[in-house]
């Protein structure tokens, strides 16, 4: 894992990495936020790197770094309007933590966006299921079921 962690991370940033060195862990993040806001596709297996590197220096990689890593380059694409990627991104990261709420927010975003309002209110469902105090949640599923009703009013 270590060699492979670090070949991405060298040849994605040029880095010099020490497999040895928890330090690197962070110099790694540091590298990983201005790639992801630049849109690289690297993110993914950057952050897959990131917590190869971790784990062997600690034995451990939350998956909330990896679910969380999936989720930004979501958001790079749905700022892209790319919207196909955006939901394997955001369906990646439900995959990886099923307990954070802001992938199943951000695909029933698009699930609206694109008309397709049983599954944003499922989606839209499951955030308030793991976080029932996320306002923006209950505007979109109360707005959905708004929508829906009026499809069905009208027969379409």
């Amino acid at each position: 894992y270590i060699n492979n962690s670090i070949y991405i991370l060298t040849r994605s940033f040029n880095l010099k990495l020490d497999p040895h060195s928890q330090s690197h862990c962070g110099a790694a993040q540091s590298y990983f936020k201005p790639a992801s806001r630049e849109g690289k596709s690297t993110l993914a297996p950057v952050n897959r790197a990131t917590c190869e590197v971790h784990r062997a220096t600690t034995k451990e990689c939350a998956a909330g770094d990896l679910a969380a890593a999936y989720n930004s380059r979501g958001q790079i694409r749905y700022l892209r309007v790319d919207f196909t990627e955006a939901m394997e991104d955001y369906t990646e990261a439900i995959g990886v933590d099923p307990r954070f709420e802001i992938p199943f927010y951000n695909r029933g975003l698009i699930h609206y966006r694109l008309g397709f309002f049983e599954e944003a209110k499922r989606d839209f469902q499951q955030v308030l299921k793991i976080n029932p105090d996320f306002e923006e949640a209950k505007v979109s599923l109360l707005q959905t079921l708004q929508d829906q009703q009026h499809r069905m009013t009208r027969g379409y």
